[in-house]
């Protein structure tokens, strides 16, 4: 990931603060991949403090044992009132080893507004040589007057590509291709499609279904997968297979009329709609698919 984020323009701002001696008192970080979010964060603040990679201050940084470095939550909790608390206090109080103190608060958007107003003052005016670098996965919940104090930074999702190439460096899968395209630009969801062992399961299971043309198979085979967690998945890959039908004539879709698999992915999006309506997934496949085979039997007459 370290390649990764080098490579945004927001890491690029941020160094070029830095190098410039302008450094603004606090930034916001906005990075959707939850995931990796406190491992980007960790980049930045090495960047902060000028650590090379491999050097001692950057595997202190990397392990939390720099004193001039605070990383909050510890525990991958939401921010509580105690931790807050705790951040004003220290704030006020110089660097001990450098001249310069990093406040980091990942997860920034669980915070309450309770919590985020406590923090205004200290993010406005913070004793010189402190700063603070907030991240959030979502703007959304963060206070304007929050917003207002510090200079906001974003990472939007990275290509097909970027992803792919960062899942390679991590170790070669062959589902790499696979999850990078999935993953809508969002490393952390690709990275648990491929060590997670869900993601193979449900590109088997969208084969399955989507290869089912008979009335007759329709009701073994929405038994077989009404129970599965991940259902939204299921769905984006059932999605994939038909149109990879449609466009390519491939696939286990391949054998289904174009007016079919036109059909299908209409209904597919029908099917999503019902999802988050929290429909019963086993009628929901069972349906959809029994429309599917009833459409098709239509075209062939």
């Amino acid at each position: 990931m370290n390649e990764l984020i080098k490579s945004t323009t927001a890491y690029k701002i941020f160094s070029a603060d830095r190098q410039s001696g302008r450094l603004s008192h606090a930034y916001m970080l906005h990075f959707t991949d939850v995931k990796n979010l406190k491992g980007a964060l960790k980049i930045f603040a090495c960047e902060f403090f000028g650590a090379k990679e491999g050097s001692n201050l950057f595997n202190r940084i990397s392990s939390g044992s720099y004193p001039d470095f605070k990383l909050y939550p510890q525990d991958d909790k939401k921010l509580t009132a105690d931790a807050v608390s705790e951040i004003i206090e220290d704030s006020t109080m110089r660097p001990v080893e450098g001249d310069k103190k990093l406040f980091v608060i990942s997860g920034f958007d669980g915070a309450s507004a309770l919590l985020q107003n406590k923090l205004l003052k200290t993010l406005e005016e913070p004793l010189e040589g402190v700063y603070f670098l907030l991240g959030a996965a979502s703007l959304a919940p963060v206070l304007g007057t929050v917003k207002s104090r510090v200079k906001t930074l974003e990472i939007p999702p990275f290509s097909e590509k970027q992803i792919y190439g960062a899942l390679e460096r991590q170790g070669h899968s062959d589902i790499n291709a696979e999850a990078a395209k999935s993953a809508n630009g969002i490393l952390g969801a690709a990275e648990n499609m491929v060590g997670g062992g869900w993601f193979e399961k449900i590109e088997a299971a969208a084969r399955e279904i989507c290869g089912v043309y008979s009335v007759s198979q329709i009701g073994e085979v929405a038994a077989k997968y009404g129970d599965v967690k991940e259902k939204q998945e299921l769905l984006d890959r059932m999605q994939s297979t038909y149109f990879e039908a449609l466009t390519k004539g491939t696939g286990a879709a391949k054998g289904l009329s174009k007016s079919t698999l036109i059909f299908a992915l209409e209904k597919l999006n029908e099917a999503n709609a019902d999802l988050k309506f929290n429909a019963y997934f086993n009628g929901l496949l069972y349906d959809f698919l029994l429309a599917v085979a009833t459409h098709e039997r239509r075209v062939k007459i």
